[in-house]
Formats: structure tokens, C-alpha cells, sequence
């Protein structure tokens, strides 16, 4: 009895290890971060957040001017009120690539009719924020078909169109108006980003250092391995480059 129970408690410590193991790999939760995001501070509430692909123009006296770039453009899609029946859709623009590049849409239905009028626009108020996702996920998933081409004017207003291209022949499907947001906005954002991406790497560290001392519990020669490589690799980096120079 002494051994089934010697047996049983050992079984009982690899199980809670075993639990211990999972629950330090398993994923991250980045909830309480992002909660924090500037642009939820007026109670909107988030329902897309992607990185899309643009087109990239600057626009003058002459007109709009050839593409300036092909950029990774952060979209953000929110809505205040019921999802349903938004009060307001808020569309923001960013990009990792230039912290002080930020515009944002604000439309709310008697903007949307004036749109609806303009451009002769099937959808209605109540679809406009699956509208926009389509439209998106579709720039992203086939963009030799699906283009999103943002102007931008000097004085910071911009446009964006979505194009379709079909055998030659492009298609605006839908127009959008942005303006530049505001210093103060731009301000919180970089913040936000900063304050995150350290946040984020505190987690990742804390969490490779309470992987490193399990390994150590249950395998001290590997993780003198892996704490080895590194210094292997610089090694042979520097021996490589002295070696290019000379």
C-alpha cells in the first residue's frame, strides 16, 4: 500500500507539473493590453484590426500623382452604439512603418445617404460595416483584383477607393473621405504602440524565463545547451565577418 501510494503521489506531482507546463505555453493573452487602445476611449467598440495592403498617392493642382509607395496600412474598423444599428462607424488608418501617419472616417447615417446618393451605392447604412470588411479582407486576399488606392491632399484631408479591376476595366466600388487626426490623437497612439510593445516583451520574457527553469528541473544539460547556441552563433558571426574584411 505504501508503494501505491508512493506510486500515486508521484503521478499526482508529473500531472501538476504537467498542468504547470501547459499553462506556461499556452497562448499569450494580450486582452488587457489592448484594452487600453486610445481608440476605444470614447466607448466604441472594435470589430476589425488588420493590415492591408495600399496603394499610396500624393495629389496636387494637377492631379492625383503616380504611386508614391505600396504600403502594409493598419485598418481599423469601429462602431459606436449597437452593431446593428451603429450610431457611428469610425474607420482608422495607421502604419507601422510611420508612427505619424493617422487618418480617420467618422460616418453616421445621414453621411452615409450622401454617399449612398453620390455613388449610387446598393448597400445600406445597417450593412456598411460587413460592406467594409468585404471589402478589405478582399484587397488582401486577391490584390491583383482588389485595390485600395489612398490619395492623400497637402492640407490632410484624403480618399480612399476601393477598385476592382475585371478584364481591363476598373471599377470604384466605394469612396471614403479621411481626414488627418489630430496631433493629440497621434500623440496617445504612439504612446499606446510604445507602451504595448513593451508590455508584450515583459510577458515574452517573463515567460521564456519560467520555461528556462522547468528545463532546468527536468533537463539541466539541455538548457546549458540552449543557453550555449547563442554564444556559438555569435562566434561564428563575428569569425565570418572578420574574414569578409579581410
Amino acid at each position: 500500500m505504501k508503494t501505491t501510494g508512493s506510486v500515486s503521489q508521484k503521478q499526482n506531482s508529473y500531472m501538476t507539473q504537467t498542468i504547470d507546463s501547459n499553462d506556461i505555453l499556452s497562448n499569450f493573452d494580450f486582452g488587457e493590453i489592448e484594452e487600453k487602445d486610445p481608440s476605444l476611449s470614447e466607448g466604441h467598440i472594435m470589430l476589425y484590426d488588420r493590415e492591408v495592403p495600399f496603394e499610396l498617392k500624393l495629389e496636387d493642382n494637377n492631379g492625383p500623382q503616380e504611386v508614391e509607395s505600396f504600403e502594409a496600412i493598419r485598418c481599423k474598423i469601429l462602431c459606436g452604439g449597437d452593431q446593428s444599428n451603429p450610431e457611428e462607424v469610425r474607420i482608422e488608418l495607421s502604419c507601422e512603418n510611420d508612427l505619424f501617419f493617422h487618418f480617420t472616417s467618422n460616418i453616421d447615417e445621414e453621411t452615409f445617404k450622401l454617399m449612398q446618393e453620390n455613388q449610387k451605392l446598393t448597400a445600406s447604412y445597417r450593412e456598411l460595416i460587413s460592406f467594409l470588411k468585404k471589402l478589405l479582407n478582399n484587397c488582401i486576399n486577391d490584390p491583383q483584383t482588389y485595390i485600395a488606392v489612398f490619395i492623400m491632399q497637402k492640407e490632410g484631408s484624403a480618399r480612399l477607393d476601393f477598385i476592382q479591376n475585371i478584364e481591363y476595366k476598373y471599377i470604384e466600388l466605394l469612396s471614403l473621405d479621411f481626414v488627418n487626426s489630430p496631433d493629440e490623437t497621434i500623440r496617445k497612439q504612439i504612446n499606446y504602440k510604445y507602451n504595448a510593445v513593451r508590455t508584450k516583451l515583459e510577458l515574452v520574457q517573463n515567460r521564456i524565463k519560467a520555461i528556462s527553469n522547468i528545463v532546468k528541473v527536468k533537463n539541466p544539460s539541455l538548457l546549458l545547451q540552449i543557453q550555449k547556441a547563442p554564444a556559438k552563433l555569435n562566434k561564428s558571426s563575428r569569425a565570418g565577418n572578420f574574414t569578409m574584411t579581410k
